[in-house]
């Protein structure tokens, strides 16, 4: 049978899980990270070559039942998400901030209790916004759950590109677009 955590809305379920380095909270199926993991990252601003190449890469992902680790905070990770959502993509995201009082689009709700999607989140739930520090710390996060990492756009000299170099210095595969 599934593991997933109760969910409703309206309601917060949360598990805590201890890892050797830190405690994660987690809402949903945490069955997702016995999955071999591809991140998915994109700098804010990504040329609108990359977004179609995006779109295309999330179907394929979406094809193949990939599952997926990532923030989804940027608009092409935005975008890749709602299609993987669709295709029935087993989905890891790691939101910079607690769980407790967070709203949940329909469509996650409706993820989460088919144990498609796990909100995985080493912020405790006074943690309510989002700042450069806690976007920093859950994309190293990120990186630690994921076998692969995708990157779709690394601005040069921004967050993104300072990432992927810490990403490949520890031997972690890296692919682009």
């Amino acid at each position: 049978m599934m593991n997933v955590l109760p969910f409703l809305p309206g309601q917060i379920s949360l598990a805590w899980l201890s890892t050797e380095s830190q405690t994660l909270v987690a809402w949903g199926n945490v069955e997702i990270l016995q999955s071999s993991l591809l991140a998915i990252f994109s700098s804010v601003q990504c040329p609108a070559g990359r977004i179609l190449q995006a779109q295309d890469a999330a179907h394929t992902l979406a094809q193949n039942r990939q599952a997926v680790v990532g923030g989804f905070q940027s608009p092409v990770e935005k975008e890749m998400l709602t299609v993987l959502l669709r295709g029935g993509c087993p989905l890891v995201i790691c939101p910079a901030r607690g769980l407790e009082g967070m709203r949940l689009p329909p469509v996650w709700q409706a993820a989460l209790r088919a144990g498609q999607m796990l909100l995985l989140t080493k912020f405790p739930g006074s943690v309510r916004r989002a700042t450069q520090q806690t976007v920093h710390a859950r994309n190293r996060l990120v990186t630690q759950l994921a076998s692969e990492v995708l990157v779709i756009h690394a601005q040069p000299g921004g967050k993104i590109a300072a990432l992927v170099q810490e990403i490949r210095a520890a031997g972690k595969p890296v692919r682009s677009l």
